[in-house]
């Protein structure tokens, strides 16, 4: 069920970039601000194509949610353990090194100012 709710999702979004690519740059908000000069028979195909998108979109968001309902509990269950196994994992490192991912273990050693080729600084004589 859920591979099948999977393969309408991606007609629908198929289907959808297909509407949307028909329709013409001046339906929409964009018709309103300027002076329609549409044919009956145009106006009418436009809105059918405004109208097919929005279903589109509507249904998309249906099959999602329907598409998490379904989802079978072994790959929740296997997906869960291994999320869960991945953070015990990254706690352990840290609380081993006790420093957060990314960070140096180390701090980096000052080198002394002759081995760098800068002068040291004077020192005041009293």
């Amino acid at each position: 069920m859920y591979t099948f709710i999977i393969v309408l999702i991606l007609i629908a979004c198929f289907l959808m970039i297909l509407a949307v690519l028909a329709q013409s740059p001046k339906s929409g908000m964009a018709a309103n601000f300027g002076a329609s000069n549409q044919v009956i028979g145009v106006r009418q195909t436009a809105d059918f194509l405004e109208k097919f998108t929005w279903g589109l979109a509507v249904a998309i968001v249906v099959l999602s949610l329907a598409a998490t309902m379904s989802i079978p509990k072994g790959n929740i269950d296997a997906s869960r353990s291994s999320l869960e196994r991945s953070i015990e994992q990254s706690v352990e490192g840290n609380q081993s090194f006790g420093t957060m991912p990314g960070l140096p273990l180390t701090q980096p050693e000052e080198t002394p100012a002759e081995t760098t080729g800068t002068p040291a600084p004077e020192q005041p004589t009293e």
